[in-house]
């Protein structure tokens, strides 16, 4: 990546247009006095941490990424108006959006430039005589990625101001290139759709309780008793937890489905579509590198096959051969590995790899877990219910349930910081098992049974197998079920309902 010099950034003071400036002004207009937009009354669960970390984080950075249409500009919105209404001068926060401002490209160094021109014009005094007074400025970048060379100008940027920064982004890849760059200088955060207890506040059915109240305390995760301690949360917890857990089944987790309860499930669908997975495609991956196109209709089919084998691992022949029927195109397993890639990159799904041990790598395809249920739902125009009284109305949907509760719950623990998740294909002598979560030197095994029936014996065969292979340093596993009945005779499995396991945080 390009460096940036003190002399470049001293020199980032060239003047903007006077359109660029009108909508800059348009875009902050706490500090003429006015009100921003009008906001939604639910804090996500990241609220307190970010503004934490703005007051007295130790890195001058926060880097908020998710999927889009989750919250985040939303949530940088909420931590502006709470700025100003603990008593910050409006004049020194500064946001920026840079998906909906066309004159910023043509900026050369647009970070560098926006924030001469902020002390120039706003704040009345460079960022460091503001911080030298107490006074540190607040910038705040949304849609960050879509500049090239972002990184190294916000790390120019904290390495010569005393400035508090958060940045947001809709791509895995490109904030994770920028936090290598900004190494030392940025503390990363992942958001995705609502939790369990969001919906419960959202749609007022009451306090729902995490087990995790801390977002530092992953190291929990290695305890039996912390996974037995879950599951009664969630027992003592079941009526609320089941009337959340129902709104989801039947809506998924954005934001604006539930703010929006009334509306029609077409209308919440047509508007995932156009928002969220039409927007990525044609607009966040059709533009690859050196502005090469990339192939709208490959993307639109690979995320449809992706949305129907949600929770599942097919291999690289079944892709191929259904993309070759369907695009009527000779379509190689290379590209579309790396579309899939794109598709992980904007966070809409999540790759889970075979399980890696002693760096000797699986052989097997990734598992796809997509960021939210609803996406398939309105893409394939099929709705399967995951909560139990709906599903048990559907029954022949009971199949593909099982698999869409392997998608939800892959997703959601990939979301989690400090482990990582893998799944375990099957071998000559040892048989699959659907996500092994490694934290620190521990790998917990964890299978959905997501059926009415659970086995205790046969439906466990997996988790047994792994935990009694001592090079797997296991020291217990989970069983995520459909409900709260299934009881486990084996001390070393925990099992626990979907509903409880969205509970952990």
């Amino acid at each position: 990546m390009a460096a940036f010099s003190h002399h470049r950034l001293v020199s980032a003071a060239l003047p903007i247009s006077a359109e660029l400036e009108q909508l800059l002004r348009a875009a902050n207009p706490w500090w003429e006095g006015k009100p921003g937009r009008v906001l939604p009354a639910l804090k996500r669960w990241l609220f307190d941490e970010v503004v934490r970390g703005l007051e007295r984080g130790l890195a001058p950075v926060i880097a908020l990424r998710g999927p889009r249409q989750v919250g985040k500009t939303t949530l940088q919105e909420q931590v502006i108006a709470h700025l100003v209404s603990v008593g910050v001068n409006p004049r020194r926060i500064f946001r920026v959006q840079f998906d909906q401002l066309l004159p910023l490209q043509r900026l050369e160094l647009p970070v560098l430039t926006l924030a001469r021109w902020f002390e120039q014009n706003i704040l009345g005094a460079t960022l460091n005589e503001s911080a030298h007074r107490g006074e540190p400025a607040y910038l705040f970048f949304d849609e960050v990625q879509n500049l090239r060379d972002w990184a190294p100008q916000v790390k120019a940027l904290v390495d010569h101001a005393s400035v508090r920064v958060m940045l947001t982004g809709s791509s895995a890849l490109r904030i994770e290139q920028g936090r290598d760059s900004l190494a030392g200088r940025v503390t990363t955060l992942e958001m995705g759709t609502l939790l369990l207890r969001e919906i419960a506040a959202l749609r007022g059915f009451g306090d729902l309780r995490p087990a995790l109240e801390k977002a530092n305390g992953w190291g929990e995760l290695t305890r039996r008793d912390f996974w037995r301690n879950l599951r009664d949360l969630g027992l003592r917890q079941r009526e609320v937890r089941d009337q959340a857990f129902a709104a989801f089944s039947e809506r998924g987790g954005y934001p604006f489905a539930h703010a929006n309860a009334d509306a029609p499930w077409e209308e919440i669908a047509s508007q995932l579509n156009e928002t969220i997975v039409r927007r990525v495609i044609q607009h966040d991956l059709r533009l690859g590198e050196r502005g090469r196109k990339r192939d709208k209709h490959l993307l639109e089919a690979l995320f449809r096959l992706s949305a129907r084998y949600a929770g599942q691992a097919p291999e690289s022949a079944v892709f191929v051969n259904e993309l070759r029927t369907v695009l009527q195109a000779n379509v190689g397993w290379q590209r579309v590995l790396a579309y899939l890639r794109f598709l992980n990159d904007t966070l809409l799904i999540r790759l889970v790899p075979p399980l890696e041990l002693r760096l000797k790598r699986r052989k097997g395809a990734p598992k796809i877990c997509l960021s939210d249920h609803s996406l398939r739902a309105s893409w394939l125009q099929e709705v399967v219910p995951l909560a139990p009284d709906a599903l048990k109305r559907l029954s022949h949907l009971s199949d593909l349930a099982e698999h869409l509760a392997e998608s939800v719950a892959g997703y959601f623990l990939g979301t989690l910081p400090n482990l990582n998740l893998a799944w375990f294909p099957k071998r000559a002598l040892e048989p699959e098992v659907d996500f092994v979560i490694s934290v620190g030197e521990y790998c917990i095994p964890l299978e959905v049974k997501y059926r009415q029936r659970v086995d205790g014996y046969h439906d466990t065969i997996g988790l047994r197998a792994f935990l009694e292979k001592t090079a797997y340093n296991a020291p217990f596993g989970l069983l995520v079920t459909l409900d709260d009945a299934v009881q486990i005779d084996d001390q070393r499995i925990v099992a626990l309902p979907l509903s409880s396991l969205l509970l952990l945080r």
